[in-house]
């Protein structure tokens, strides 16, 4: 029987094996990422964004979600706000904003809705508690301090909400939040103009509100800017005509959102 030659150190455990053995590592740990998120792309199951999901639209974040649930809280408590407007407004141009609210969120809320069926959310039936507060400080405002009231909390609502349209216009990756958001900065856009011209809006009150992040006042709202004092009395100063609103019948508030049928499969 012959004797074994004995272990000379060689095989795997030699300098060659052991820099192939670094090598197929290395390699491995490289591939891994790349598979494992490889079908993964599109529908946020990533580290960019847990929130978002997948639609035949486009990926849907959260903040696309945020963005569809706000309009139409907003067409909630805004649409009624502008039809006390037209009630209660003691001048022209506090009725041609009511008017503007009422057929800006009629438009926005029937979109709304539609974009919440295609992609299987479901919508708020009624305003936040904030919004409610909002409306019955309008509720028991009268005259003036009515007018006041109307054009500083709906002109600071506005301009909140008109960052958050442009944010979302900015970063969407779904095409239908996309059109909506179009719709939105239109529509938004036209409001705050509207409600600059009721001359009740108090821009330095307004600079200091967005900046510290608050919300509408609910009392004490700031009394009507005064007029700036003319350099040349000589030259009259003639302010800007509101347009006269059509006539139109009473709107009904929006019918509430019904349980959106199951997104398609994707």
């Amino acid at each position: 029987m012959r004797p074994r030659p004995p272990i000379n150190g060689r095989g795997i455990f030699t300098g060659t094996g052991l820099i192939i053995t670094c090598l197929t590592a290395t390699l491995v740990a490289l591939i891994f990422p790349i598979w494992s998120y490889a079908d993964r792309s599109g529908t946020g199951v990533d580290v960019l964004n847990a929130e978002t999901v997948s639609t035949k639209y486009g990926p849907l974040s959260g903040l696309d979600r945020e963005f569809v649930t706000k309009v139409r809280l907003a067409g909630l408590w805004e649409l009624p706000a502008g039809q006390q407007a037209q009630q209660k407004g003691t001048t022209q141009a506090v009725k041609t904003a009511g008017q503007h609210l009422i057929e800006g969120h009629m438009f926005l809320d029937e979109r709304v809705r539609d974009v919440a069926s295609k992609l299987g959310l479901e919508l708020p039936n009624e305003p936040n508690e904030q919004q409610k507060q909002w409306l019955q400080t309008l509720t028991a405002a009268q005259g003036v301090p009515y007018d006041r009231d109307f054009a500083n909390i709906l002109r600071l609502a506005h301009g909140k909400v008109f960052s958050v349209v442009a944010q979302v216009r900015a970063s969407t990756r779904n095409s239908l939040v996309r059109a909506l958001a179009d719709d939105a900065n239109t529509t938004v856009l036209d409001h705050i103009k509207v409600l600059e011209a009721t001359g009740y809006v108090d821009f330095d009150a307004l600079a200091q509100d967005m900046a510290a992040g608050s919300t509408p006042p609910l009392t004490n709202s700031p009394a009507p800017p005064a007029p700036l004092a003319d350099p040349n009395p000589a030259i009259p100063v003639t302010p800007a005509t509101p347009v006269t609103p059509a006539a139109s019948p009473s709107y009904p508030l929006p019918p509430p959102a019904t349980s959106p049928p199951s997104p398609p499969d994707q």
